[in-house]
């Protein structure tokens, strides 16, 4: 039996989440934390909200549509570990079986084991009780006759800083070691194959800790590891099902979403949710999201050094030297933009009727792609040094 109501040690919960609550308000509602969107750039055709907050400075340096309503996708998968973790006092020690569940579920978003918490632990009971516990405002749980969806639980982004700033200056310290440390090892490859490294983890440089989520029928499969495993992918379980009834949530745009923190000691709060266009491509979304989260006001944030470039192609392999002669790092999103650090000669690749023996360096993956692929009228890219040393 799933029991949160009472826990020991966490006394006067009710008037804490009243404190949290006025004191979020009083954050989104002083002239102090005035709103400063003229820095955001959000993309052609995508639907966003922006919520960056400044835990130094106790402001927001950026909010843009910050109170809208967005289906949260596998950022839910937070309230899921909060909801379990603080069930689990007074000691907060979590048992083996439940730990190989939970740190896949954070740090490689791993649905199967959403799946299991939703079902275990009461469904949407679970957003109910963290409502209560954070003090969420525009939080719902998932729409009447789609319960069984935890992706369809509706978050803005100033929720999502508040859970943020609950896990960081409210929970207890064994929780908020848990989740926090395994946000920090999030994994480029999520379980279901999918990159999901865009956003915070690519528009800055670590210390980071991020929480992502996407969903969207025209999002093809994840092409991130070979042979990636697919556990957890069905409709049921993330919300890619054909939309509801429900106008209220928008669930039908394809959504890809970015939070966490930035800079040392957490020190910025950054919640980045977006909706594109029916159709839209997952690399497309990728590129969109990294370009919108780049013009973010990130106070500790520290942009990683490079070009940006964008891709062509499908299933474009980064390999660890600059030869097809070694199996694959991974395989780029389709036509995802990506961060160049240097470039150096290879072997030749050839694509008819181009051949090019350039190859370029991808810090962030830590291997090359050939040049070949990069869009870019020359062989050799225009202002990108060449690598030193072999």
């Amino acid at each position: 039996m799933h029991r949160i109501a009472r826990r020991p040690g966490t006394g006067g919960r009710v008037w804490r989440a009243l404190l949290t609550s006025a004191a979020a308000l009083l954050v989104l509602t002083t002239g102090a934390s005035a709103p400063a969107t003229a820095a955001v750039r959000v993309p052609d055709g995508v639907i966003a909200g922006v919520a960056v907050f400044d835990r130094q400075t106790g402001t927001f340096t950026e909010q843009l549509d910050s109170s809208a309503k967005f289906r949260s996708a596998s950022v839910v998968k937070l309230l899921i570990a909060l909801d379990y973790l603080l069930g689990r006092a007074p000691a907060y020690s979590v048992p083996a079986a439940d730990r190989a569940r939970l740190e896949p579920m954070l740090r490689g978003s791993d649905d199967a084991a959403a799946n299991h918490y939703w079902s275990a632990n009461g469904g949407s009971g679970i957003v109910r009780r963290m409502i209560d516990e954070v003090g969420l405002t525009d939080t719902d749980p998932p729409p009447a006759g789609q319960e069984g969806f935890w992706g369809y639980t509706a978050l803005s982004a100033r929720d999502t800083v508040r859970i943020y700033r609950y896990l960081l200056e409210t929970a207890p310290a064994p929780v908020r070691e848990f989740v926090m440390g395994n946000l920090r090892q999030s994994t480029r490859c999520a379980t279901d194959g999918y990159d999901q490294h865009f956003g915070i983890a690519g528009a800055f440089d670590r210390p980071w800790a991020v929480k992502q989520g996407w969903a969207g029928s025209s999002f093809p499969a994840g092409t991130c590891t070979t042979g990636a495993s697919s556990a957890g992918t069905s409709s049921a379980a993330s919300g890619r099902s054909p939309a509801s009834d429900a106008p209220a949530l928008d669930l039908t745009r394809p959504a890809l979403h970015s939070t966490g923190t930035v800079g040392s000691g957490d020190r910025t709060i950054v919640a980045v949710l977006t909706l594109h266009p029916v159709g839209t491509s997952y690399g497309k979304a990728y590129t969109d999201i990294g370009r919108l989260t780049r013009s973010l006001n990130v106070p500790g944030g520290t942009p990683p050094a490079g070009t940006w470039f964008g891709t062509w192609s499908d299933h474009v392999n980064v390999r660890r030297d600059p030869s097809t002669g070694n199996p694959p790092i991974t395989q780029l999103p389709a036509g995802v933009e990506v961060l160049v650090g240097c470039q150096r000669k290879g072997q030749a690749v050839s694509v008819p009727p181009y051949n090019n023996d350039w190859w370029a360096y991808l810090p962030q993956y830590g291997g090359y792609i050939s040049n070949i692929y990069v869009s870019s009228p020359e062989n050799k890219l225009p202002n990108v040094p060449e690598c030193s040393g072999s």
